[in-house]
């Protein structure tokens, strides 16, 4: 029996997960919950990384007997260390806004087309390679993203595993390898860039522990615990924070239409292409819930849901990608202002309001899920909506309502559940990610909704794009 423990690191609270698995049955339970607040430090929104190694290694003594572990965080996000390996900082956070206009600079020395098709990634300020370009530490000898300075952290092992690598728009999807010309493009040194490493393999140890590399990146854990079948043409939708709608494919698809359409190749823990698009997700739900309690109404999340079921529907639409939803703060201003500068109708209520936010996110992926099809020549007949979401019953069903196809939700832990599963892959107690998949599938519960009303969400979704996109592609 292999008992292993997964770190899920989202971007306000981290989890652990014990689980243990007799080589026909897998258990699994929250051992630890613990919150991820931002700070600042030197005028930059950071990460209190140190806190958090704390919070690892206080749920490490506290679990006590276990064979491995492994840790899953948001894309793009590094720590950088100095000649002596100490760690120059805190780690700065995503949503800072030091990376504003760093496309623009770099677009002054590659197009983004050339960009796109040589690293394949969304072209997104966020990403690792805008991030350097804003860089204030310039004396940096080594760059690990965040699953890879825990993993340093605890075995002193220094690499870049490839799932969370091949956000960085700095990765060779082609070639399976770092990008070193573009990463200069950045004014770093690329030294500075770890030797890639495959997921589900072990990077060394702690206090007897095997510290394994699953797949850094999140979402490609939530992938690997799909419980799709092969003869399904089948989609996927990890929602959380963010919403990342897409397939699997073969290889990366990088032509100009498909960087004009904002979708990303992102490498899976399998060696298979994630073709998907980044979506703002329940990050807006989260958000105007807190505006709402800092103006003296306190809504818990079902509140939000009954107040949205009982408002009108279709009445006004939001793109969920716009910019001015990305920061926090003022949400029912913005949604307001956004409706009224289009033309639509202006949600007064609080119902209205988030109804409307459940809505345009039901649409845009509607929207980019024809995008998908587009790019790659598939008509899907399944989505497969992984993680919180999945909680969120409302979501659901306005999600199957809108796509037109069935949407099976399930499982909602697939993100610690793959973390789990590439470690039981390491210890060579699954052969790969299948067996895994064909284990999620024999045990864990899935709800399935089927579309309704297929003729009123057709109509709504022309209304949607007329209005709340505007000039993108229909």
């Amino acid at each position: 029996m292999s008992k292993v423990l997964a770190f899920d690191f989202g971007a306000s609270t981290g989890r652990a997960i014990k689980a243990e698995y007799n080589g026909e049955n897998l258990k699994y339970s929250e051992v630890h919950r613990f919150e991820n607040i931002p700070v600042y430090e030197n005028g930059h929104l950071c990460w209190d990384f140190d806190y958090l190694l704390g919070e690892v290694k206080k749920t490490v003594e506290k679990c006590g007997d276990i064979d491995a572990l492994a840790f899953d965080t948001w894309g793009v996000d590094y720590g950088l260390l100095d000649e002596n390996d100490r760690l120059l900082g805190m780690p700065v956070n995503y949503r800072d806004e030091r990376t504003g206009n760093m496309p623009e600079k770099i677009f002054e020395k590659i197009s983004p087309y050339d960009l796109y098709r040589a690293t394949g990634n969304q072209i997104m300020a966020i990403n690792t390679l805008f991030q350097l370009a804003a860089e204030h530490r310039k004396n940096a000898k080594t760059l690990l993203f965040m699953p890879d300075l825990f993993v340093w952290a605890l075995c002193g092992n220094k690499s870049a595993e490839k799932t969370i690598a091949s956000t960085s728009q700095m990765y060779d999807f082609n070639n399976g390898c770092w990008n070193y010309e573009i990463a200069r493009l950045a004014g770093m040194n690329s030294d500075i860039l770890q030797p890639l490493a495959d997921s589900s393999t072990v990077a060394g140890e702690y206090n007897g522990i095997k510290v394994i590399r699953a797949a850094g990146h999140d979402t490609q854990c939530a992938v690997a615990a799909m419980p799709s079948e092969k003869e399904k043409c089948c989609a996927f939708l990890s929602c959380g924070t963010w919403s990342l709608i897409g397939c699997e494919c073969d290889s990366p698809v990088l032509t100009e239409k498909s960087m004009l359409d904002e979708l990303s190749n992102e490498l899976g823990a399998n060696g298979k292409i994630n073709y998907l698009k980044n979506i703002s997700g329940l990050w807006l739900i989260q958000e105007i819930r807190r505006n709402f309690k800092g103006r003296g109404r306190e809504y818990s999340f079902n509140d939000m849901e009954q107040l949205a079921r009982a408002s009108r529907s279709f009445a006004c639409f939001i793109d969920p990608d716009s910019p001015e939803f990305a920061a926090a703060g003022s949400m029912p201003e913005k949604i307001r202002e956004f409706c009224e500068k289009t033309n639509q109708s202006v949600p007064e209520s609080d119902g209205a309001l988030v109804r409307c936010i459940y809505e345009s996110l039901a649409m845009k992926y509607r929207f980019a899920l024809n995008q998908l099809s587009e790019n790659t020549g598939r008509e899907f007949d399944v989505l497969h909506l992984l993680g919180g979401g999945t909680k969120d019953s409302f979501l659901c069903r306005l999600t199957a309502n809108s796509l037109g196809i069935p949407v099976v939700a399930g499982p909602t832990e697939a993100t610690a559940l793959g973390n789990i599963l590439l470690q039981l892959v390491a210890l060579g107690d699954i052969k790969d990610i299948d067996e895994g998949r064909a284990l999620i599938r024999k045990q864990e519960c899935v709800k399935l909704y089927q579309p309704e009303d297929a003729e009123s969400w057709k109509k709504a979704y022309k209304k949607f794009c007329a209005s709340a996109l505007r000039n993108k592609n229909k």
